[in-house]
């Protein structure tokens, strides 16, 4: 947590100022932005040479810590062969097989790469253990990367990832969340054709609320199966995928306040159909955007290509898709104090390589970050 004044920005995401602008930092907390020209403070700097600035993104959907890729799967998609949930049982294999040390290696090496495309704060779920041993193994694996990397990470506890037998959700409910549930922050459930059904994720998720845990859930990315009715009816703090979802889904997850966290990359390297964005967003649901980084569907932990990808995808303004990726984020994991630069967040921002943000759409692929800072210290 660190005294700085960023000088000479362009502009600043969410202030409507004439540049130069300078932000100013004191104890890791935005204090305020303003002209440069009225900057009065002794405070070290980091000049932004002219550049836009915007909030360290929120990537609020990942799953890190895993062994081994799925690159062979891929090729086998692109050749012609579907998408199947069970291929997520190779990715358990090597996961059990790897060491302690070496998931802590690739967690790491995962989340320096998220915090390079401008992420400073990253959701990390288990998921690839599927028995209590590795399922608790994997959300240590999470804590000990988060004193290794310059993200924070953000843990939650994704043992129904699959109902690989009929007594599997019993050993979820009876064992691996009370081995777990103190080792995460929320509770996930993957429910969709082949992983868990809607009576399964629902008993999982109560089950996890009684530990503590915030629920939230995998909906209807594969096919329609009213998950995303049961995230309102739970009261999950996210639904994520939501490629099928409905208008009276849509409707039902207004109602009920929970974020839609939507994940183009994912659409991209199935090449299925993307989620109803604008339709979410016109029925008034908060939407988020986040990378879904996995072995298996989106290896990727760019959110500078999920913004551009948004805006052609969905149809999203760049303005839209960056607060998405930024304060949409946020708010799915629950949080006020980061994803904007307003008074009393967390310092954790981006100065981006040119002077307006649209160049992360407009120019996809290029580089897009020429500095990140995290809690008031330039950490790259």
């Amino acid at each position: 947590m660190a005294d700085l004044v960023v000088r000479r920005a362009a502009r600043v995401f969410g202030w409507d100022l004439d540049g130069p602008l300078a932000v100013v930092i004191r104890g890791g907390v935005i204090e305020t932005v303003m002209a440069e020209r009225d900057v009065a403070v002794d405070l070290p700097e980091l000049d932004a040479g002219g550049r836009a600035v915007i909030p360290g993104f929120v990537d609020a959907h990942t799953h890190l810590a895993f062994a081994g890729d799925r690159a062979d799967e891929f090729a086998a998609r692109l050749a012609g062969r579907p998408y199947e949930a069970g291929g997520i049982m190779r990715t358990v294999e090597a996961t059990r097989a790897a060491t302690f040390e070496e998931l802590v290696g690739e967690t790491v090496r995962r989340a320096g790469s998220c915090v390079a495309g401008g992420t400073t704060t990253i959701e990390v779920k288990s998921g690839y253990g599927l028995d209590v041993a590795t399922e608790r193994r994997l959300l240590e694996v999470v804590a000990a990367a988060a004193t290794q990397t310059d993200a924070e990470l953000v843990p939650t506890f994704l043992g129904a990832h699959l109902a690989p037998d009929p007594s599997y959700v019993d050993l979820v409910v009876e064992e691996m969340l009370p081995a777990c549930a103190g080792l995460a922050v929320s509770c996930d459930a993957f429910c969709d054709v082949g992983a868990m059904t809607v009576e399964q994720s629902r008993r999982v998720l109560e089950a996890g609320r009684r530990h503590g845990l915030v629920p939230r859930i995998h909906a209807e990315e594969l096919a329609w199966t009213g998950g995303a009715r049961l995230a309102a009816e739970v009261g999950c703090l996210s639904a994520d995928h939501l490629v099928h979802a409905t208008p009276e889904d849509a409707a039902a997850l207004a109602a009920a306040g929970v974020v839609a966290v939507l994940l183009p990359a994912t659409s991209f390297c199935l090449r299925s159909a993307y989620a109803p964005a604008r339709m979410l967003v016109d029925a008034g649901v908060q939407i988020a955007l986040a990378t879904d980084c996995n072995p298996g569907t989106s290896y990727t932990t760019s959110m500078p290509f999920v913004v551009a990808l948004a805006c052609s995808a969905y149809g999203l303004s760049v303005d839209e898709a960056i607060r998405a990726a930024t304060e949409g984020g946020a708010r799915a994991l629950g949080r006020s104090d980061i994803g904007h630069l307003r008074p009393g967040a967390r310092a954790d921002l981006v100065v981006l390589a040119g002077d307006h943000w649209v160049d992360i759409a407009y120019q996809p692929g290029m580089p897009q970050v020429a500095v990140v800072v995290k809690d008031g210290v330039a950490v790259r």
